[in-house]
Formats: C-alpha cells, structure tokens, sequence
C-alpha cells in the first residue's frame, strides 16, 4: 500500500479506524493484524507494515517525505475536486486507479468522500475498479450510499458494482449504510437491486410494512460506519430487535412502520444503541416521525444517548435539532411541549447553547425567543 498524505495524525487516526473494524471481527482488518495485539500501539504498527515499514516511526519518517508521486498527486486532485487536474494525472500514470493506499483504500473509494460524483466518472471511464474494497471491506458502492450520492451510485451500479458485499460487520451492505443515516433516496435506489440482508430494521428503514411479519434480527453485526461511535454487541433478544428497528423506521421518515412497530410491543424510549428513535428523528430532520412519535405518546423531553462518547449524553430532540437548523422539527416539539432548558449531560448546555454552537441562526433564533417569552 502507497502513502499519499504527509500528515501523521492522518495515519493515527486510519490506525484508530484499522483498530475498531479488527475489533468488530472484519476480515481485512483482522489480517492486517496477524499476531499484533488488538490495542493501538498494535494498530500503528499494523498500519506501518501495511506500508511495507517495521515500525510506526519509519512510516512517519517516510510521510514527511510525500511529494509528487503520481498517487499522491492524484489523492490531492480529488481532495480538492479537480476533475481536469485529476484526468490529466490518470491519463499520463493510468496505473494509479489501481494503486491501493492505507487501509486498501483507492482513488475510486476516496472520490465519494469528496460528494462530487463527477470524480467517480473520471476514475470509472479509467479503468477503476467499481467492486474493490479496503480493509473494512468497504466499496466505493458504500462510500455513496454513506454520502447519498445517487448519481454516482447509479454510475457504479451500471458499472457492476455487488449490493450484497458487507463492511464494518456482518450484514453491512450498502443499503444498510443508507439507512443508518437516514438517506432515503440512496436506500431505495438500492433497495431496487437488493434487499440484503432483509432482516428486520431493514424492513422498517425502508418502510416495507409488507416484510415485517417475516423479518428478524439475523445480520445485525453492522452496527457504527466509522470508529467514531463506540463498540456494542448487538444480542438476539426479539425485544432488542423490535426496538432497534424502530429507530431505524424513525430515522428514515417511515410513519406507518412506527405505527405498526409499536403495535408489535417496540418501547418508543429505548436506547437501543446511542440513539432512541426520537433522537435519530430530530437529528435526521424527519418531522413526520417526529410527529408520529409524538401521536403514538413519546416523552418529548426524553434524555438519552446520540453519536460518539464526544457528543451526545443526556441529549434530547430539541438538542440535536437545533444543532442541524432543523425548524420543522423544532416547531414539533415545542408544539408538544419540549423543553428549551433543559441541559445536556456533556457540554452543560441548552438546545440553544447548541444551535449557537454548531451555526444554526434560525434555530437559535427560536429558541431564544420561546425562552425569552
């Protein structure tokens, strides 16, 4: 694998990122540590081998050095978006679209990152490889479900990149990707090829009331996209199944598999993992399940779990929609009685504290004044 990037706290956190998929039981990642511990002294200098290194401090003294190789020049045309930079680059060293860099990850993979779809055109019309994974098996297929980038899904789709291929644990698709964040459009431009895994928050992201009668909890071993959400082990308990579909249904905008969901026994306040069903609503900008979770009796001023440790604790809604500028959403709960004061357990803050924060001036706008009156 080929360095392209001269700054070394790029190589610790891929080093972070190798260590959390080994510790998920990814395949790519697990190899890549051999007989190294599972710790992050393991993981630098699993990474450094990667790169054909013995230990981390050759890796960082080889990355200084990064200049103008073609891959590096490459990297740094798609980093900055230039399509007429990057084609000239490609047709001069067409080699370079196969050149894998660390963590196996190539120039097709590392263009959806930048949502510009038209990067994976240039890479694609080259000769790049629409179905090759990095070492957390994640596709360039992924990497747009991740982004919502349905231009370019449909560019790797016609250009026969797999569906069914998992990342990041067992049963992640890219349709699942989609729907962890709530990227309707992606999932169901997906869904359209494929259903796997089929299981049941599956189902209810993609509002298939059809299927849930059928589905199960089997493939759940997906759980986070990146190694900035901690590590969980998802358990076969029916209950922790139900209720972890719920949020799936909430994040994705799906009223009626909330309604249904709940008449199977699914707890609207339950946390299944770092987020209840309300929470991922507000955040995602779903006001239609805000509001029909609402209707079906959710306590509005709920506080739980969200994201990484390093952002939600003792969060409610009204926290992660003023954060994302989220009016409608904040107009629904407000409606139904949410609390503006309320603070959060990690920053000590109130939802306005948090819209000023993140640069959200309408939402911070509105809060102030129901605080004000």
């Amino acid at each position: 694998m080929q360095a392209y990037h001269s700054d070394p706290e790029y190589y610790a956190d891929r080093a972070l990122g190798l260590l959390a998929s080994a510790e998920d039981g990814t395949p790519g990642a697990v190899a890549a540590f051999g007989e190294l511990p599972l710790t992050a002294e393991g993981a630098r200098t699993a990474l450094a081998r990667e790169h054909g290194f013995a230990t981390w401090r050759e890796l960082l003294k080889h990355v200084s050095q990064v200049g103008d190789e073609p891959f590096a020049r490459a990297y740094r045309a798609v980093e900055s978006r230039d399509l007429d930079g990057l084609a000239a680059i490609v047709d001069e060293h067409p080699e370079v679209v196969h050149i894998r860099g660390t963590n196996g990850n190539d120039l097709l993979g590392m263009a959806g990152a930048t949502c510009d779809e038209r990067l994976g055109k240039v890479l694609l019309d080259r000769g790049a490889d629409p179905s090759r994974g990095n070492v957390h098996g994640w596709t360039p297929l992924h990497q747009a479900a991740y982004s919502n980038l349905p231009l370019l899904l449909d560019l790797l789709l016609e250009a026969g990149a797999p569906t069914d291929v998992s990342a990041r644990g067992d049963g992640g698709t890219p349709l699942v990707v989609a729907l962890f964040w709530g990227n309707r459009e992606a999932a169901e431009k997906l869904a359209e090829h494929s259903l796997a895994p089929g299981n049941l928050r599956v189902a209810a992201g993609l509002g298939r009331i059809d299927l849930l009668d059928g589905a199960g909890g089997e493939h759940r071993q997906f759980y986070r996209p990146h190694s900035g959400f901690p590590r969980w082990q998802p358990a076969d308990d029916p209950t922790e199944v139900l209720n972890e579909a719920l949020t799936w249904a909430a994040r994705n905008d799906r009223t009626e598999a909330l309604e249904a969901l709940v008449a199977k026994g699914a707890d609207l306040e339950a946390d299944v993992y770092r987020g209840t069903p309300l929470l991922w609503a507000a955040a995602q900008g779903k006001a239609a399940a805000v509001r029909k979770l609402v209707e079906l009796g959710v306590n509005v001023n709920a506080q739980a779990t969200f994201g990484g440790p390093g952002h939600g604790k003792d969060v409610t809604a009204l926290h992660l929609a003023a954060q994302n500028n989220s009016l409608d959403v904040i107009g629904v709960l407000l409606d139904a009685g949410a609390d503006p004061g309320i603070r959060d357990g990690l920053f000590d803050s109130t939802p306005a504290g948090w819209a000023e924060h993140c640069g959200s001036p309408e939402a911070l706008e509105r809060l102030v004044s129901v605080a004000g009156g």
